[in-house]
This record gives C-alpha cells, structure tokens and sequence, in this order.
C-alpha cells in the first residue's frame, strides 16, 4: 500500500483540522517516523504553508510542491484535500512544524530534507521574500537548527548566499584537513543510500541526491581555489 493511499485512508481522521489530526498522531511516535502517514501529511501542510507564506499562493508554487511530492494522478484528490485544508487552518506553521519535529531528533537529517523541500517551494517563483525568509527561519529554529545551520541551508538555494564555505559549514580560514573532514562528513551523513535503507519516500531521496551534489561542488570550488 502507497503512502499516498494510506493518507487518503487517513481523510476521515483527519476531519477539517490538520493541526489537530498531526497534535493526535505526533503522541503515537510512530516507528520509523519517516515512513509514516504523519510525516508525509505534515510535510504536505507545510508545504501549503509554505506557498502562502508570501501571501499569494501562484501557479508556480502549486507545481513546485508537485516536483517535490510526485503524486500519482488517482491519488491527486486526497492529496489536494490535506493541501487546501492546510491552507486554511487556523493553526500557524509553527504548529505544524513543532508536531513535525516531535517525530525526530533536533537538526535530523530528515528534518533538513523538509527544509530542502520547503526552499524548493519558496524560490519556484523566481524570488524570496522576506515572509518565506521568515517563514523558513522559524520553522528551522524549530526544527533544532542553529543560525550558522540554517545558514548553510539557506546557501544551497539562495544565490547571492551562493558561498561555498558557508555551504559546507566551514569558516573561511579552515585549514586543508578542516575542509575535507566536513566534507567527508556530509557525504557520509546526506548519501542517498542511508536515506534508501531508512525507507523514507522517494522524494525525500531526490532532495538528498541534489544536497549531496551542492557539497560536491561546493567543495570542489574551494578545492580549485586553493590549488590556483
């Protein structure tokens, strides 16, 4: 049975509150979290969220959040249902993202994919804008992310951030061993394969695929920079 399925399962549980329904499902933590019906609804609402976090939701968010959850088209409805609930539920962002990180340890790795996720969304119309800044930091701090984290983050989709140590998470005077222990680091910790062998949805494998390719380039410009 499909994730997608299992939420339109969910549907009646669910009734005209996602807030409530993820506050019921956080208390259950489910085993493994990444995997569950909560996780991808919360990631869905968020999304929702997220896209009107500018205050209008365009045609280009609405197709970003698709690139993000590639959802089959007879499972379309259902999904549609979470996202215009989501839109206008009175509960804020911030309560999604607070039952979202009940489900994982502070800064997860999982949780930095939602945060992937939600960039993704954010930058589909070419901009970002001060609410999707503020939108994406507060969600980060919750989350468990500190500033320099959520910086690093940020670096890997907003371009005129577009700096390698940050991107990296290194000071600019690290040293030649400073720089490749981190980056063997996050090629250990953002490899699709763990993401894979977790069993997390497959759109959370394609987020951890162009990560892992963010950090090789990034080290490879500051590799080519020291060597000139």
């Amino acid at each position: 049975m499909s994730i997608w399925t299992r939420i339109a399962e969910s549907l009646s549980a669910i009734g005209e509150s996602v807030g409530a329904f993820l506050q019921a499902v956080a208390r259950t933590k489910p085993a493994p979290p990444e995997k569950s019906v909560a996780f991808t609804i919360g990631m869905i609402a968020l999304g929702a969220k997220m896209a009107k976090a500018d205050g209008v939701v365009t045609e280009d968010e609405i197709a970003a959040f698709k690139q993000v959850f590639h959802v089959p088209d007879h499972e379309l409805s259902g999904v549609a249902r979470v996202f215009n609930l989501a839109k206008k539920d009175t509960a804020g962002f911030d309560s999604y993202a607070r039952q979202m990180a009940k489900l994982f340890e502070p800064h997860s790795v999982i949780l930095e994919d939602v945060l992937d996720g939600l960039f993704h969304i954010a930058k589909a119309d070419n901009a970002y804008h001060p609410g999707e800044h503020g939108f994406l930091r507060e969600v980060a701090e919750i989350f468990g992310f500190s500033h320099a984290e959520f910086a690093r983050i940020r670096a890997r989709h907003v371009a005129e951030a577009d700096d390698p140590y940050i991107i990296l998470g290194l000071a600019h005077d690290a040293s030649p061993e400073e720089i490749k222990r981190r980056y063997r680091q996050l090629v250990r910790e953002y490899h699709p394969d763990r993401h894979i062998a977790a069993g997390v949805p497959e759109e959370m494998i394609e987020i951890a695929t162009a990560r892992l390719s963010q950090v090789n380039e990034a080290y490879d410009k500051i590799m080519r920079e020291k060597a000139a």
